[in-house]
């Protein structure tokens, strides 16, 4: 018998050791999309013809003994931003239904090299939110619905791969984060989501919302299985020259990394439950042999600053759609409202943002202090699907900082539950050391279970 939740490295030895095959997987999470999956609203449009054909593919590599990897035969869905050759991508918008391409974007293409097992594209809000939308139904597909509780969200705007991942629809998913959109879902289904460096994966292929933010990354069931992903579709990629020559390294060496805490609201935002998990992780590093520092980054608008720059390359982005005939078919008022706003965006301000940007960079200077810096994603567990998504999130809290404008890499992670709600942590570090997130991460996750816990339902 197959288990959903099964690692990565479980799934490849139960291939190798035959207990079961690549199509035997690929049929159990098609059944699970088909039923959770869909039931969460997590699924834009399922792939089963690609994804047996694969998993045949697959099957007849490990019968000659020539797998090509971690990766070979294991199943994955990816978010609907990202290209894949003949299959609708409709980039969560009404307005893109028939949208489909002639090529994979490279992050895909390089997982099905590896001999991975494209299952589904999954749902997310509507052109990744960039209309500042305020419903968790601005989406083609309905609100996607948390895997812990379908009466809360799960979290934008790679809704799809947080759910359909931590409900084992899939052995794992991509996402993409312009500015929280892989930590926030991983953060609300009790998941482990990276966000690498920029530029350390290939966005060629993925819709653009700013192209001074945008960050294509893995959102898994624990670190391990997030370095068994990311090796894969991380490099350089002549068709995006974004991307950076410096070798991904997720094994740190040497003494191990101070621990910076910048300072957190828990009183302020009634968050003691997240207060308590916070601590009993800090209190598990200094039992390791970490060393915990206080740090503070410096005292600038970042928030403004990002929403400015989302708001013009966004409107130039997607410049045409705003102002062509199927506009007005965006789910969410709200996000055509944003949208056609964001068209006013003065030059000046753009480049006042741009200029906070260089200033930001002091914010480089905390690193002489410590080696990561650990925060909740948020205080609290997942709003409610209902309602308000600005009045959902009013006390949620969290400490971001200038890790979006400087595109620092950071790892998401299960840290305790606030009732049947997972609350997560993330571990930031500077650019190019996602070594350093790897190794604090994992070592927590060997201590602990968090990470391990299943929704009822799944």
């Amino acid at each position: 018998m197959i288990d959903p939740f099964a690692s990565i490295a479980e799934l490849g030895q139960g291939l190798r050791d035959r207990a079961f095959t690549a199509q035997d997987i690929a049929r159990t999470y098609l059944d699970r999309l088909n039923d959770l999956g869909r039931a969460h609203n997590a699924v834009a449009q399922l792939t089963p013809e690609l994804a047996m054909k694969q998993a045949a593919a697959s099957d007849a590599r490990f019968a000659a003994g020539t797998p090509l990897g971690l990766l070979d035969g294991i199943p994955f869905g990816v978010k609907d931003l990202l290209a894949t050759k003949g299959i609708p991508t409709r980039w969560g918008s009404p307005g893109h239904a028939d949208q489909v391409f002639d090529f994979d974007a490279t992050a895909v293409q390089r997982l099905q090299d590896a001999g991975a097992v494209l299952l589904a594209k999954l749902a997310m809000i509507e052109l990744a939110g960039g209309g500042n939308y305020d419903s968790a139904a601005a989406s083609a597909t309905g609100p996607c619905l948390c895997a812990f509780d379908k009466t809360k969200w799960a979290g934008g705007s790679s809704s799809g791969s947080g759910a359909a991942t931590a409900l084992g629809c899939v052995g794992f998913s991509l996402g993409s984060e312009t500015a929280g959109s892989i930590l926030c879902p991983s953060g609300f289904n009790g998941l482990t989501g990276f966000r690498a460096t920029y530029g350390r994966v290939s966005r060629h292929g993925a819709m653009a919302l700013a192209w001074s933010l945008d960050k294509v990354g893995a959102i898994c069931r624990s670190a391990d299985d997030v370095a068994a992903v990311l090796p894969v579709i991380a490099g350089l990629d002549p068709k995006d020259p974004s991307t950076i020559p410096a070798k991904l390294n997720l094994r740190a060496k040497g003494p191990k990394p101070r621990i910076g805490l910048v300072k957190e609201t828990f009183a302020e935002n009634k968050a003691d439950a997240c207060q308590k998990g916070y601590g009993a992780a800090v209190n598990l590093w200094k039992s390791q042999g970490y060393d915990i520092v206080d740090v503070a980054w410096p005292d600038l608008p970042y928030d403004l600053a990002v929403n400015i720059i989302v708001d013009a390359e966004g409107a130039s982005a997607h410049e045409n759609f705003i102002r062509g005939p199927r506009f007005q078919e965006m789910a969410d008022v709200n996000q055509v409202a944003g949208f056609a706003a964001a068209l006013q965006t003065k030059a000046v301000d753009y480049l006042w943002a741009m200029r906070l940007r260089i200033e930001a960079l002091k914010a480089n200077e905390i690193w002489e202090k410590c080696d990561a810096i650990f925060t909740p994603i948020f205080y609290h567990g997942a709003p409610s699907v209902v309602g308000s998504l600005n009045d959902g999130f009013a006390n949620m809290g969290g400490e971001w900082g200038p890790c979006h404008l400087l595109g620092w890499p950071a790892l998401g992670f299960p840290i305790c539950f606030e009732g049947n709600l997972p609350i997560g942590g993330q571990i930031m570090a500077p650019c190019y050391r996602e070594d350093t997130c790897m190794r604090i991460v994992r070592d927590f996750q060997r201590a602990t279970d968090w990470h391990k816990r299943r929704p009822s339902q799944g």
